[in-house]
C-alpha cells in the first residue's frame, strides 16, 4: 500500500526551502479564500496556495475571470524579482465538474457514478473535469471524495461512491489518474472515516474498531496512494473521540509513515478549530498531528502569527516545519507548476471547450449509466413518445434541483437561470412532441382522455454537508446532543426523517392524484440519497431513482424513451424503514446492486 515512487528534483526543492526565512516557510503553509487575500499579500506573506470556497465567484463567474486572477496571484508569488519565488496553488472543490463556474458541464454527483460502476466513465469526466479547470487557468481540485457511506442520514451521502470500498477504490483510482495525467492536482479526501459517523451527522464521531475503520473506510485509499496522488484533506470527523485533524496517528503515523504518502496533508476548512477553544492550541496540535498546509479561509494571518509564536516557544519543532514545506514544495514540482508558464499563457487557459457539447455528451452518457430502474409494472417503460406525456413534480423542470449542491453556489440553490444544461422536463419535450407541462406542477390537469401516462418528478431539494444531515426524533440522545453542540457549525439539518412522504408530502400527492384519474405513472426521484419510498412506489406504476444527475437531462429522457436501457445498480441498500431506535440501521428495501432492465421486473 505504498505510494508509487516518483522522480523529484531533491536538489532544487532543497535549495527551495533553504533560501525561505521562517516567516516564508510559515507562508507556505497557508492556504487563504480568495475573496480575504489579495495579490500583494499573497507576495508579502509568501503564501503557498489559495482557495475559492463553495459559491466563491467573481466578475462575471467565467472562465477568464477565474484565469485572471490566478494569473495575478501566480505573478505575485513567482513572477517577478521581489517575489517569493514559490508559484501559488489554486485550490476548488469542482466535485462533479467545475460546477462554481457558470457554463461548466455539471456532471452526476458520485453517488450517481457508484451506480454506473464503471472505472472508464470516471476516468473520461475527470479528464473533462481537469481541461475546464485548466481552461479557468486553476490546478487543484478537491477531489475525489473516498468515503464508504454507512447511513443515508447523512448530508454528504452524494459525495460518495457508495458503500462497497472496492468500488470506491477503484474508481477513486481512475479518478485521480485521469486529473493528475491531465495536470490537476488531485485530492482524496476526508481522511479518515467520514462516511461512518453515528446517526449520519456531519462532522460527527466515526465509533468503530480498527478492524472495521482500516478494512472499511482506510482500504479504499491504497490504489489511489499507489498511484500518486498529491494531496489528501483531513476529515472533520473523530475516530473513538479524537478528532482526525489533530491526531498524530491518523495522520503521521499511519498516512504518511505506514501508508509511505509522502504528499501534501491538507485541513479541511478552518478544521483545526475543532481541536481547542485555545487557537495556540489548536495550531500547535494540528501542526504536530502532521498537517502540512492549512486551509484558513479568513484568519490566515492569525494563523501566521500564531504558528510563529508556536515555533519561537518550542511546541512545535522546526523539523516539522520543513518537512511540510517540503512536502508542498515536492507537491508544486511533481505538477509542474515551477516549469509552467504563468496561468494567463498556459495552453489550455481560455480553451474554447469549456462547457461544450462533446463535454456534456459524456455528462448525457453518465446520466443513462446512473439511473437505477426500481419498478416496472406492465411494462410501462420505455415510454412511447408518440404518446399524449404529463410531466409533473416539484424537480420536474429544476436544474437547480437537479445538479444538487456544490453548483454555482455552496448549498446549490441556483436555479434554470443560472445554470447552462436541459432539465428533465426541457428533454422530455425536445423528444416527445405531445408532452405536456403540468400547469402549476401538482398535476391537477391530469386527465386519462388527455394523457396517456405520467412522468412525475419527485425528492429532495439542494443542501450540501451538515445542511443535508437528518436528524431523526431518536437522536435526542444525550450523547447526541451533546456531540452535535461541540461541532464547529452545528447547522440546521434537512428534516427529521427520510421518508419522503413526510419530508414533501406534495410528491406524493401529485402522485396519488394522477393515479386516481386513472393515468400510469413513472415516478423519477431526483435526490442525493436512498429515502424511504415505500407510499410513492406503491401509487407508482414505474420508479426510477435518478440521484442527482447534473446538467443533462436528456439523459434521462433517453432511458425513460428506450433510447438506451437501464444498467445502473444501487451502490448502498435502499432502506425500506428505519430498523433500531439509533437511527443507524435500516432494513433494507433493495440490496446494493439491485437493479431492473426494461426486461426485467419485479415485485416489492
Amino acid at each position: 500500500m505504498n505510494s508509487r515512487p516518483v522522480q523529484d528534483s531533491n536538489d532544487l526543492i532543497n535549495e527551495h526551502l533553504a533560501r525561505l526565512s521562517l516567516p516564508q516557510k510559515v507562508g507556505q503553509m497557508t492556504m487563504a479564500e480568495r475573496s480575504h487575500v489579495t495579490p500583494d499579500e499573497v507576495k508579502q506573506y509568501a503564501l503557498g496556495s489559495v482557495l475559492a470556497g463553495g459559491g466563491s465567484h467573481l466578475g462575471n463567474n467565467t472562465p477568464a475571470d477565474w484565469a485572471a486572477l490566478n494569473d495575478a496571484y501566480w505573478q505575485a508569488s513567482f513572477g517577478d524579482a521581489d517575489s517569493p519565488g514559490i508559484p501559488v496553488l489554486f485550490g476548488i472543490d469542482a466535485v462533479h465538474g467545475h460546477a462554481n463556474v457558470r457554463g461548466a458541464t455539471v456532471f452526476p454527483h458520485n453517488i450517481g457514478l457508484g451506480a454506473a460502476a464503471s472505472a472508464e466513465l470516471v476516468s473520461r469526466i475527470a479528464r473533462i473535469t481537469a481541461r475546464e479547470l485548466l481552461a479557468s487557468g486553476l490546478d487543484w481540485n478537491f477531489a475525489p471524495t473516498m468515503a464508504i457511506v454507512q447511513n443515508p442520514q447523512w448530508g454528504r451521502t452524494y459525495e460518495s461512491f457508495g458503500s462497497d470500498p472496492q468500488l470506491a477504490a477503484t474508481l477513486g483510482e481512475a479518478y485521480v489518474r485521469a486529473l493528475q495525467e491531465e495536470g490537476v492536482m488531485a485530492c482524496n479526501k476526508h481522511w479518515v472515516g467520514d462516511g461512518a459517523t453515528l446517526y449520519g451527522v456531519d462532522q460527527g464521531e466515526t465509533r468503530i474498531d480498527w478492524a472495521e475503520l482500516e478494512h472499511t473506510h482506510i482500504a479504499p485509499y491504497a490504489l489511489s496512494l499507489s498511484a500518486g496522488v498529491l494531496s489528501v484533506m483531513v476529515s472533520y470527523n473523530s475516530w473513538n473521540g479524537a478528532k482526525c485533524h489533530g491526531n498524530k496517528f491518523i495522520v503521521n503515523d499511519l498516512l504518511k509513515d505506514e501508508l509511505g504518502f509522502d504528499g501534501i496533508v491538507v485541513s479541511d476548512w478552518n478544521g483545526i478549530d475543532l481541536l481547542s477553544e485555545d487557537f495556540d492550541e489548536a495550531v500547535a496540535k494540528s501542526v504536530n498531528a502532521g498537517i502540512d498546509l492549512f486551509m484558513v479561509p479568513e484568519k490566515w494571518q492569525t494563523f501566521i502569527d500564531t504558528l510563529l509564536r508556536q515555533i519561537n516557544q518550542g511546541r512545535v519543532d522546526m523539523r516539522r516545519i520543513d518537512d511540510a514545506v517540503t512536502r508542498i514544495l515536492r507537491g508544486k514540482h511533481r505538477l509542474g507548476l515551477f516549469t509552467s508558464p504563468r496561468p494567463a499563457l498556459r495552453p489550455h487557459t481560455g480553451d474554447k471547450g469549456f462547457g461544450c457539447g462533446a463535454h456534456r455528451e459524456v455528462a448525457r452518457e453518465a446520466v443513462r449509466r446512473s439511473l437505477v430502474l426500481l419498478k416496472n409494472d406492465g411494462a410501462l417503460l420505455p415510454l412511447d413518445r408518440r404518446k399524449r406525456i404529463l410531466v409533473a413534480g416539484r424537480n420536474a423542470d429544476n436544474l437547480g434541483h437537479q445538479c444538487g449542491g456544490w453548483t454555482i453556489s455552496w448549498q446549490g440553490e441556483s436555479g434554470n437561470d443560472t445554470i447552462d444544461g436541459t432539465s428533465i422536463w426541457q428533454a422530455i419535450r425536445a423528444v416527445a412532441r405531445q408532452a405536456e407541462l403540468s400547469a402549476d406542477l401538482s398535476g391537477t390537469d391530469a386527465d386519462v382522455d388527455k394523457h396517456d401516462a405520467a412522468v412525475v418528478v419527485i425528492g429532495e431539494r439542494p443542501y450540501a454537508e451538515g445542511h443535508g444531515d437528518i436528524r431523526s426524533g431518536d437522536d435526542v440522545l444525550v450523547e447526541v446532543k451533546s456531540m452535535i453542540d461541540g461541532l464547529m457549525n452545528p447547522l440546521t439539518p434537512y428534516g427529521d426523517t427520510l421518508e419522503l412522504s413526510s419530508l414533501h408530502p406534495e410528491d406524493l400527492a401529485c402522485i396519488m392524484r394522477i393515479a386516481k384519474k386513472g393515468v400510469p405513472v413513472v415516478a423519477v426521484l431526483v435526490s442525493g440519497r436512498p429515502l424511504i419510498v415505500g407510499s410513492e412506489l406503491t401509487a407508482s406504476q414505474a420508479f426510477v431513482a435518478a440521484w442527482l444527475p447534473g446538467s443533462e437531462g436528456a439523459g434521462v429522457a433517453d432511458v425513460l424513451f428506450g433510447d438506451a436501457d437501464f444498467s445502473g445498480r444501487l451502490p448502498l441498500p435502499w432502506p425500506r424503514m428505519k430498523s433500531d431506535a439509533s437511527g443507524s440501521s435500516y432494513e433494507a428495501l433493495y440490496p446494493r446492486g439491485y437493479g431492473l432492465t426494461v426486461f426485467e421486473t419485479a415485485s416489492q
